[in-house]
């Protein structure tokens, strides 16, 4: 194949790929949605460390007594787990500052991998758990309202 031919290739393929619908990053795959029962699922955590940064009484002046809005920097090493927990009473976003993460939810057949500077909104009737499957080391930040304290939902 000549040059000029492999131009005209090149050009055509990348116009091709560029019309495509791109798959979107961390979301579950064409096909694959679907109610899992996650049978599988860890329910304890495993090397991850879990710390609080900052706190908000959302009771003071914002007419939510009982809740917080807190933010949590998690360290998640490789083969570490952040077990099995629901989103029906805490709301979180989901911040991937390094690293990778693969998220296992129950609404998803297979599970989705989450890399540095995506955005993960939980919230609703979601309930998933995270392993690091990688030999890197992830680091997330979160930020939730849990629910009032002594709720088994209130975990990681």
């Amino acid at each position: 194949m000549n040059l000029l031919k492999m131009a005209a290739a090149a050009s055509a393929l990348a116009i091709t790929m560029a019309a495509a619908p791109a798959a979107s990053a961390g979301e579950c795959p064409a096909g694959q949605a679907g109610v899992n029962a996650l049978a599988d699922a860890a329910t304890m955590p495993s090397r991850v460390t879990d710390d609080v940064i900052a706190s908000i009484d959302l009771g003071q002046g914002y007419g939510v007594p009982g809740r917080n809005l807190r933010m949590r920097r998690l360290v998640v090493e490789p083969g570490g787990v952040v077990p099995l927990h629901s989103h029906a009473e805490r709301p979180a976003n989901i911040y991937i500052v390094t690293g990778e993460i693969t998220e296992y939810a129950s609404t998803c057949q297979v599970g989705v991998t989450h890399r540095a500077g995506e955005v993960i909104a939980e919230q609703g009737q979601l309930s998933h758990w995270w392993r690091n499957n990688s030999r890197r080391r992830a680091v997330l930040i979160s930020a939730d309202i849990p629910p009032p304290a002594g709720n088994a939902q209130g975990g990681m």
